[in-house]
């Protein structure tokens, strides 16, 4: 038999409310958040009371997975941005050799200097200072240059991460 639903939305939030305790939608949502939410704003997206929600967000500040700041009387909390650098590190480094971190490495570096060259320009952020606000392909451009520029730092942190777990072993 197929169920109707008046709104699909509702549907789906009291089945994730069904198949999950309090804490881990709280986790959930902590884990999506970039700038800082308050536990009201987190309750409210987790399905949960704010008591609650500030309970489940004190104790994820206090395990290293979020971390807090302040808006005036109000503690806004947020994912913490080291814990997700360290895992992306982790996860590259597991999923990739000491060669191909060199090779992909090489490979970023190659596609900055194309931007640098095509542009005239040695930072995304200057690209941005002389684009107009019409030019979709260079915003394009900026936007690729910029997570580039983002993995290639993860990967070279990755491969130094590497080197040291090796000297730490020796």
């Amino acid at each position: 038999m197929t169920e109707t639903w008046d709104d699909v939305n509702e549907h789906v939030k009291a089945e994730w409310k069904d198949e999950t305790t309090p804490f881990e939608r709280v986790y959930e949502i902590i884990e999506q958040t970039h700038e800082g939410q308050s536990a009201a704003e987190i309750a409210d997206r987790a399905l949960v009371s704010e008591p609650t929600a500030r309970r489940h967000c004190k104790s994820l500040v206090n395990t290293g997975f979020a971390e807090t700041d302040q808006d005036g009387q109000t503690t806004l909390y947020r994912r913490n941005s080291d814990r997700i650098l360290m895992s992306r590190i982790r996860e590259l480094r597991e999923e990739a050799d000491r060669s191909e971190l060199l090779e992909g490495i090489k490979e970023m570096k190659v596609e900055i200097r194309r931007y640098e060259d095509r542009y005239d320009v040695v930072s995304p952020e200057q690209l941005a200072q002389q684009l107009d606000a019409d030019e979709t392909a260079g915003w394009d451009d900026l936007t690729a240059w910029k997570t580039t520029r983002q993995n290639l730092a993860v990967a070279q942190a990755a491969l130094a991460y590497d080197e040291a777990s090796h000297q730490l072993a020796v």
